[in-house]
Protein backbone atom coordinates (compact mmCIF):
# COMPACT_ATOMS: atom_id res chain seq x y z
CA UNK A 1 0.00 0.00 0.00
CA UNK A 2 1.84 3.46 -0.82
CA UNK A 3 2.08 6.04 1.27
CA UNK A 4 1.28 9.50 2.15
CA UNK A 5 3.03 11.98 3.81
CA UNK A 6 1.63 15.78 4.65
CA UNK A 7 4.64 18.84 5.29
CA UNK A 8 3.45 21.70 7.41
CA UNK A 9 5.74 25.31 7.25
CA UNK A 10 5.35 26.95 10.72
CA UNK A 11 6.74 29.71 12.23
CA UNK A 12 5.23 31.12 15.55
CA UNK A 13 2.20 28.65 14.64
CA UNK A 14 1.03 27.50 18.25
CA UNK A 15 -2.46 29.66 17.37
CA UNK A 16 -3.73 27.34 14.52
CA UNK A 17 -1.16 24.52 14.75
CA UNK A 18 -3.09 22.01 16.79
CA UNK A 19 -6.04 22.22 14.72
CA UNK A 20 -4.16 21.91 11.36
CA UNK A 21 -2.46 18.78 13.03
CA UNK A 22 -5.46 17.19 14.36
CA UNK A 23 -7.08 17.33 10.78
CA UNK A 24 -4.02 14.95 9.03
CA UNK A 25 -3.20 13.05 12.06
CA UNK A 26 -3.91 9.79 10.45
CA UNK A 27 -1.43 10.88 7.69
CA UNK A 28 2.12 8.26 7.78
CA UNK A 29 4.27 10.97 8.14
CA UNK A 30 3.73 14.57 9.05
CA UNK A 31 7.19 16.80 8.54
CA UNK A 32 6.91 20.46 10.29
CA UNK A 33 9.22 23.00 8.53
CA UNK A 34 10.23 25.11 11.29
CA UNK A 35 11.32 28.55 10.65
CA UNK A 36 12.78 29.22 14.15
CA UNK A 37 9.82 29.70 16.34
CA UNK A 38 10.13 31.37 19.65
CA UNK A 39 6.31 29.63 20.80
CA UNK A 40 5.26 26.67 21.76
CA UNK A 41 4.62 25.78 17.59
CA UNK A 42 7.96 22.83 18.44
CA UNK A 43 5.95 21.74 21.51
CA UNK A 44 2.43 20.99 19.51
CA UNK A 45 4.54 19.56 17.23
CA UNK A 46 6.46 16.99 19.17
CA UNK A 47 2.56 16.28 21.23
CA UNK A 48 1.85 14.80 17.44
CA UNK A 49 4.86 13.21 17.12
CA UNK A 50 5.86 14.97 13.94
CA UNK A 51 9.28 14.60 12.37
CA UNK A 52 10.77 18.68 12.90
CA UNK A 53 13.40 20.03 10.53
CA UNK A 54 14.49 24.17 10.19
CA UNK A 55 15.13 26.16 7.31
CA UNK A 56 16.09 29.77 8.12
CA UNK A 57 13.15 32.80 8.51
CA UNK A 58 13.20 34.49 5.54
CA UNK A 59 10.07 36.01 6.20
CA UNK A 60 8.01 33.53 4.02
CA UNK A 61 7.72 30.01 3.25
CA UNK A 62 8.12 29.38 -0.22
CA UNK A 63 12.02 29.25 -0.05
CA UNK A 64 12.45 26.60 2.30
CA UNK A 65 9.42 23.89 0.41
CA UNK A 66 11.91 22.52 -2.23
CA UNK A 67 14.15 22.02 1.11
CA UNK A 68 11.00 20.29 2.97
CA UNK A 69 9.40 18.33 0.27
CA UNK A 70 12.78 16.66 -0.40
CA UNK A 71 12.84 15.42 3.39
CA UNK A 72 9.48 13.17 2.73
CA UNK A 73 9.70 9.34 2.63
CA UNK A 74 6.61 8.46 1.62
CA UNK A 75 5.24 8.03 -1.64
CA UNK A 76 3.04 11.33 -1.99
CA UNK A 77 2.66 14.22 0.35
CA UNK A 78 0.28 16.70 1.10
CA UNK A 79 1.52 20.14 1.83
CA UNK A 80 -0.38 22.43 4.30
CA UNK A 81 -0.24 25.76 5.89
CA UNK A 82 -0.14 25.90 9.74
CA UNK A 83 -3.20 28.30 9.24
CA UNK A 84 -5.04 26.12 7.37
CA UNK A 85 -6.60 22.23 7.55
CA UNK A 86 -7.98 19.53 6.05
CA UNK A 87 -11.76 18.07 5.29
CA UNK A 88 -12.74 15.28 7.26
CA UNK A 89 -12.34 13.27 4.04
CA UNK A 90 -9.48 14.52 2.40
CA UNK A 91 -6.90 11.75 3.40
CA UNK A 92 -9.66 9.28 2.87
CA UNK A 93 -9.97 10.05 -0.83
CA UNK A 94 -5.98 10.92 -1.08
CA UNK A 95 -5.60 7.51 0.08
CA UNK A 96 -7.84 5.86 -2.71
CA UNK A 97 -6.85 7.86 -5.27
CA UNK A 98 -3.11 6.80 -5.14
CA UNK A 99 -4.05 3.06 -5.49
CA UNK A 100 -5.90 3.85 -8.35
CA UNK A 101 -4.40 3.32 -11.86
CA UNK A 102 -1.98 5.81 -13.33
CA UNK A 103 -2.70 8.42 -10.59
CA UNK A 104 -1.40 12.18 -11.45
CA UNK A 105 1.96 13.64 -10.49
CA UNK A 106 -0.02 16.52 -9.23
CA UNK A 107 -3.33 16.91 -7.72
CA UNK A 108 -5.43 20.03 -7.29
CA UNK A 109 -7.21 20.71 -4.39
CA UNK A 110 -10.96 22.51 -3.80
CA UNK A 111 -9.55 25.50 -1.44
CA UNK A 112 -12.12 27.40 0.98
CA UNK A 113 -10.72 30.73 2.73
CA UNK A 114 -12.68 32.12 5.69
CA UNK A 115 -12.98 35.85 6.87
CA UNK A 116 -13.81 36.27 9.77
CA UNK A 117 -15.70 33.20 10.56
CA UNK A 118 -17.22 32.77 7.38
CA UNK A 119 -16.16 31.04 3.87
CA UNK A 120 -16.37 33.47 1.11
CA UNK A 121 -17.53 32.45 -2.28
CA UNK A 122 -15.37 35.15 -4.04
CA UNK A 123 -11.82 33.28 -2.68
CA UNK A 124 -12.70 29.57 -2.84
CA UNK A 125 -10.85 27.98 -5.28
CA UNK A 126 -11.35 24.81 -7.62
CA UNK A 127 -8.19 23.29 -6.79
CA UNK A 128 -5.14 24.39 -5.75
CA UNK A 129 -1.94 22.12 -6.37
CA UNK A 130 -1.04 20.55 -3.23
CA UNK A 131 -0.48 17.23 -3.28
CA UNK A 132 2.43 15.63 -5.29
CA UNK A 133 4.21 12.51 -5.59
CA UNK A 134 7.26 12.26 -4.36
CA UNK A 135 10.19 13.92 -6.59
CA UNK A 136 7.81 15.16 -9.24
CA UNK A 137 7.52 18.42 -7.94
CA UNK A 138 9.78 22.38 -7.51
CA UNK A 139 8.68 25.89 -6.18
CA UNK A 140 9.81 28.88 -7.38
CA UNK A 141 11.01 30.82 -4.78
CA UNK A 142 9.29 33.60 -3.93
CA UNK A 143 6.46 34.73 -2.25
CA UNK A 144 3.28 32.93 -3.34
CA UNK A 145 5.54 31.23 -5.80
CA UNK A 146 3.49 28.23 -7.85
CA UNK A 147 5.02 24.63 -7.88
CA UNK A 148 5.87 23.09 -11.36
CA UNK A 149 4.96 19.35 -11.79
CA UNK A 150 6.95 16.98 -13.63
CA UNK A 151 3.91 15.17 -14.70
CA UNK A 152 0.23 15.35 -15.36
CA UNK A 153 -2.20 17.51 -13.24
CA UNK A 154 -5.80 16.63 -12.17
CA UNK A 155 -8.63 18.16 -10.11
CA UNK A 156 -10.55 16.65 -7.27
CA UNK A 157 -14.03 16.19 -8.89
CA UNK A 158 -16.46 18.67 -7.86
CA UNK A 159 -18.81 16.14 -6.30
CA UNK A 160 -16.66 15.13 -3.76
CA UNK A 161 -17.76 18.14 -1.72
CA UNK A 162 -16.87 16.83 1.58
CA UNK A 163 -12.66 16.76 0.21
CA UNK A 164 -11.22 20.23 0.22
CA UNK A 165 -8.71 22.13 2.64
CA UNK A 166 -9.90 25.16 4.35
CA UNK A 167 -7.48 28.37 5.35
CA UNK A 168 -7.97 30.96 8.22
CA UNK A 169 -7.67 34.42 5.84
CA UNK A 170 -8.73 36.30 8.02
CA UNK A 171 -9.94 35.90 12.29
CA UNK A 172 -8.47 39.36 13.42
CA UNK A 173 -8.08 42.55 11.32
CA UNK A 174 -5.18 43.73 13.35
CA UNK A 175 -2.23 40.99 12.67
CA UNK A 176 -3.98 40.65 8.97
CA UNK A 177 -3.50 44.35 8.15
CA UNK A 178 0.38 43.64 9.68
CA UNK A 179 0.53 40.53 7.48
CA UNK A 180 -0.44 42.42 4.25
CA UNK A 181 1.37 45.27 4.55
CA UNK A 182 4.48 42.83 4.45
CA UNK A 183 3.53 41.30 1.54
CA UNK A 184 2.55 44.44 -0.52
CA UNK A 185 6.07 44.79 -0.12
CA UNK A 186 7.01 41.46 -1.37
CA UNK A 187 4.52 42.66 -4.19
CA UNK A 188 6.88 45.56 -4.83
CA UNK A 189 9.85 43.44 -5.56
CA UNK A 190 7.91 41.32 -8.19
CA UNK A 191 6.93 44.83 -9.67
CA UNK A 192 9.98 46.09 -10.27
CA UNK A 193 11.62 42.77 -11.34
CA UNK A 194 8.95 42.66 -14.48
CA UNK A 195 9.90 46.39 -14.59
CA UNK A 196 6.97 47.99 -14.04
CA UNK A 197 6.23 51.41 -13.66
CA UNK A 198 4.10 54.03 -11.39
CA UNK A 199 1.02 55.82 -13.71
CA UNK A 200 -2.16 56.79 -12.40
CA UNK A 201 -4.13 54.80 -15.11
CA UNK A 202 -2.30 51.79 -13.55
CA UNK A 203 -2.93 52.45 -9.46
CA UNK A 204 -6.92 53.11 -10.35
CA UNK A 205 -7.59 50.79 -13.10
CA UNK A 206 -5.50 47.48 -11.20
CA UNK A 207 -6.97 48.52 -7.95
CA UNK A 208 -11.20 49.27 -9.41
CA UNK A 209 -10.85 45.92 -11.82
CA UNK A 210 -9.69 43.88 -8.05
CA UNK A 211 -13.22 45.27 -6.50
CA UNK A 212 -14.81 45.04 -10.24
CA UNK A 213 -13.48 40.46 -9.78
CA UNK A 214 -14.11 39.56 -6.34
CA UNK A 215 -17.26 41.50 -5.82
CA UNK A 216 -19.03 40.92 -8.94
CA UNK A 217 -17.55 38.20 -10.92
CA UNK A 218 -16.27 36.22 -8.34
CA UNK A 219 -19.45 36.81 -6.87
CA UNK A 220 -18.29 38.47 -3.41
CA UNK A 221 -22.03 39.74 -3.21
CA UNK A 222 -23.67 36.48 -2.21
CA UNK A 223 -21.35 37.35 0.68
CA UNK A 224 -23.00 40.00 2.09
CA UNK A 225 -20.84 42.42 4.20
CA UNK A 226 -17.91 39.88 4.25
CA UNK A 227 -17.81 39.65 0.58
CA UNK A 228 -18.10 43.54 0.26
CA UNK A 229 -15.27 44.13 2.93
CA UNK A 230 -13.01 41.74 0.97
CA UNK A 231 -13.01 43.09 -2.10
CA UNK A 232 -12.43 46.51 -0.72
CA UNK A 233 -9.39 44.72 1.17
CA UNK A 234 -8.35 43.01 -2.57
CA UNK A 235 -8.64 45.93 -4.03
CA UNK A 236 -6.70 47.86 -1.13
CA UNK A 237 -3.80 45.09 -1.43
CA UNK A 238 -3.57 46.10 -5.36
CA UNK A 239 -3.39 50.23 -4.70
CA UNK A 240 -0.81 50.12 -1.53
CA UNK A 241 1.27 47.48 -3.74
CA UNK A 242 1.04 50.58 -6.64
CA UNK A 243 1.42 53.26 -3.76
CA UNK A 244 5.15 51.63 -2.53
CA UNK A 245 5.98 51.10 -6.58
CA UNK A 246 5.58 55.17 -7.10
CA UNK A 247 7.41 55.52 -3.45
CA UNK A 248 9.74 53.09 -4.68
CA UNK A 249 10.70 55.60 -8.25
CA UNK A 250 10.69 58.88 -6.38
CA UNK A 251 13.36 57.40 -4.43
CA UNK A 252 15.43 55.41 -6.98
CA UNK A 253 16.22 57.73 -10.24
CA UNK A 254 18.21 55.01 -11.80
CA UNK A 255 14.96 52.75 -11.73
CA UNK A 256 12.72 55.73 -13.14
CA UNK A 257 15.25 56.15 -15.85
CA UNK A 258 14.53 52.84 -17.37
CA UNK A 259 11.14 53.84 -18.39
CA UNK A 260 12.15 56.39 -21.00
Amino acid sequence: MKTISVVIHTYNSEKYLERCLESVKDADEIIICDMHSTDRTIEIAEKFKCKIVYHENVGYAEPARNFANSQVTSDYFLILDSDEYASSGLLKYLRAYIERENPAEGVRIPYKNELLGKVLHSYSKRGILRFFKKGCVSYQAHVHGAPEVNGREEYIPNEHGEVFITHTMVDELNPFIIKWNYYTTLELEKLTARNKHFSMAFLVTRSVLEFIKMYFIKQGFRDGVHGFIFAIIAAHYKFMAIVKLWEYEMNHEDYRCRRK
